[in-house]
């Protein structure tokens, strides 16, 4: 059972876990929290965080009184609560026996892009002020008396590249700081886009915004039911299509694209394959060159006509008409064509799948 506490043997200090060297704190910022503190020059704990990124302020308590010390720890100030979360170990204190707790922010990573940070009439805090209180608690989870409190100073700054190329004494300067800001918000974002220009210039990882660009650089011409992915994947490939348009093979890959369909499964039978192209060798019965028999044919005979047969999932959905489209682009301008989509109840085996079909 533990017994009443006295403020005089409890011991408390905070110890900021921050990457960054914290600005230097104002003597309007210290007036605010003069009550807390006995002169202006007192210099508090202070912890300087970038959007995004994780901070953490280290809590120390030591009891050196003559009985265990039920507690609880609070954090006060005007810091958001979403972006702090209270670890501890255990809620007792023992004699001579120091334990540690940690805050550990979190601000959010679209601080200086939210909404409320784009409207005229709306201005941003980025200096922040908090306390961590420790009282004692009683065994009915009551909050008793105050025994020892720690102010400290939150600032909540964006990451800053270009004063860290100057001399000590000039990035203690804050105008230094904020007149480099404003040449390292103009030029940093062409500079991070000229380090990862070749994400621009892939599809796969390009805007969104700026796809219509890319489709026009390879000549493609993009339909407005297709999907981002097949955009991007049909872009990507598109000299590839243009190499072997007009063959089978050109097809199956523009096919293959569209639908998702694997291009060829070596463990199926050809005619269990999900994306089928059987062209027509026979000439039928032709006066002169054909003898009647068994191996006869009498009509039925298409020169230079194939058959596509696409084989998709039940619940996924193919636009015939895009398909013909499709079709009718690739093939051979003289070439005839017969398309059957045939939906299967079981998923197609994708292992063992060749990256191209087998050249006829």
């Amino acid at each position: 059972m533990s017994q009443r506490a006295d403020r005089r043997t409890l011991s408390l200090q905070l110890l900021p876990m921050s990457v960054l060297d914290p600005p230097p704190v104002g003597e309007a910022i210290l007036a605010t929290w003069g009550a807390m503190a006995e002169t202006t020059t007192v210099s508090l704990p202070s912890l300087c965080l970038c959007p995004g990124e994780v901070g953490e302020l280290l809590i120390r308590l030591e009891h050196r009184g003559d009985h265990p010390l039920d507690y609880q720890l609070q954090v006060n100030g005007n810091i958001p609560h979403t972006w702090y979360t209270l670890h501890t170990e255990g809620s007792e204190l023992q004699r001579d026996r120091a334990i540690e707790a940690v805050v550990r922010f979190c601000p959010e990573s679209d601080f200086f892009e939210a909404q409320q940070a784009l409207q005229p009439d709306e201005s941003l805090s980025l200096s922040y002020q908090g306390e961590v209180r420790v009282y004692e608690c009683f065994q009915e989870g009551q909050v008793g008396e105050l025994l020892a409190s720690e102010p400290f100073h939150l600032f909540l700054r964006p990451r800053s590249l270009y004063p860290q190329f100057l001399p000590a004494v000039y990035r203690e300067i804050d105008f230094i700081g904020r007149f480099l800001a404003i040449f390292e918000q103009s030029f940093e974002p062409a500079v991070q886009t000229l380090q990862a220009l070749w994400a621009y210039l892939d599809p796969l990882t390009a805007p969104e915004a700026l796809l219509p660009f890319l489709a026009q650089w390879v000549g493609w011409k993009n339909e407005a039911n297709w999907s981002i992915e097949q955009q991007r994947s049909l872009i990507r490939r598109a000299m590839q299509i243009y190499r072997w348009r007009g063959t089978r093979r050109g097809l199956q890959l523009y096919l293959h694209l569209y639908t998702g369909l694997p291009l060829h499964d070596l463990t199926r039978a050809p005619e269990q394959q999900p994306i089928q192209i059987h062209e027509a060798f026979q000439r039928g019965f032709v006066l002169g060159e054909s003898t009647l028999g068994p191996t006869a044919i009498l009509g039925g005979g298409k020169p230079f006509h194939f058959s596509v047969k696409l084989c998709p999932l039940a619940g996924q959905f193919l636009d015939e008409s895009l398909v013909r489209t499709i079709i009718e682009q690739e093939k051979p301008a003289f070439c005839t064509y017969d398309l059957e989509i045939f939906r299967l109840e079981a998923p197609i085996a994708e292992s063992n799948m060749m990256e191209e079909p087998v050249h006829v």
